[in-house]
C-alpha cells in the first residue's frame, strides 16, 4: 500500500511538471496587489454559463495596482462604468479591474510596475476588491497559476506510516485547481 500511494504521489508531481502547470515564466510572476484572496477563480461548465473568471484580492480603495507580468498594455480605460487595465503577455493577458490607469494603450510595463490604483466599487466580504484574470484567447484561466508555487519537494514513504485516515482519493491528491480542475479538461499552457 506504502509503494502504491509513493507511486500515485509521485505520478502526481511528475505530471505537473510534465503538464506545464509552472511554465518558466510563472517564476516571475507576482501579486499586483498584497491582500489576501476574497473570491477564488471558478470557472463556468460551459462557456456561457454564470462562474467566477478570475480571482477578487480584497485591498482598500487606492492601493496600487501592479502588473503581474511584464508586457504591453492593449486596453486602459472605463468599461460599463468601470477602470479597467488589459496587459498582453504573448499569448496571454492579464486583465485587472476597477483600476484608475495609470497607463495607456501601447505601454510597456515590467513585472510589478505600477499600472493603476484600485478603485471602490468591486465589493467582497470585507471591503473592496481588484479582480485579477488571466486569459489565453477567449479562454479564462485562474490567474494563480502565474504564481510561483515553490518548489516541490517529495517526503519519505515512511511519511506515510503517519497519516491516519482512510487512504487519499486522486482528487484529494490533486492541488486545487491543478490539472483536473482546469476549464473543459485544457492545459492553460
Amino acid at each position: 500500500m506504502k509503494i502504491l500511494r509513493l507511486t500515485v504521489l509521485l505520478g502526481v508531481c511528475l505530471g505537473l511538471l510534465v503538464s506545464g502547470a509552472a511554465p518558466a515564466a510563472a517564476a516571475s510572476a507576482v501579486l499586483p496587489v498584497p491582500g489576501p484572496v476574497a473570491r477564488g477563480f471558478d470557472p463556468p461548465d460551459r462557456p456561457w454559463l454564470s462562474g467566477h473568471r478570475g480571482v477578487d484580492l480584497r485591498n482598500p480603495a487606492g492601493t496600487p495596482v501592479r502588473a503581474a507580468l511584464a508586457g504591453r498594455v492593449t486596453f486602459a480605460a472605463e468599461l460599463a462604468g468601470r477602470g479597467v487595465v488589459v496587459v498582453s503577455h504573448g499569448a496571454l493577458r492579464t486583465t485587472y479591474e476597477p483600476v484608475t490607469a495609470r497607463v495607456s494603450v501601447g505601454t510597456m510595463v515590467g513585472t510589478g510596475e505600477v499600472i493603476g490604483t484600485l478603485q471602490a466599487g468591486h465589493p467582497c466580504t470585507g471591503g473592496d476588491c481588484l479582480h485579477w484574470g488571466l486569459r489565453r484567447g477567449e479562454q479564462y484561466l485562474n490567474p494563480l497559476w502565474l504564481l510561483d508555487p515553490g518548489p516541490i519537494r517529495l517526503l519519505p514513504s515512511s511519511t506515510f506510516d503517519e497519516v491516519s485516515g482512510p487512504e487519499p482519493t486522486w482528487a484529494e491528491l490533486t492541488p486545487a485547481g491543478g490539472p483536473a480542475g482546469r476549464p473543459y479538461g485544457a492545459s492553460p499552457w
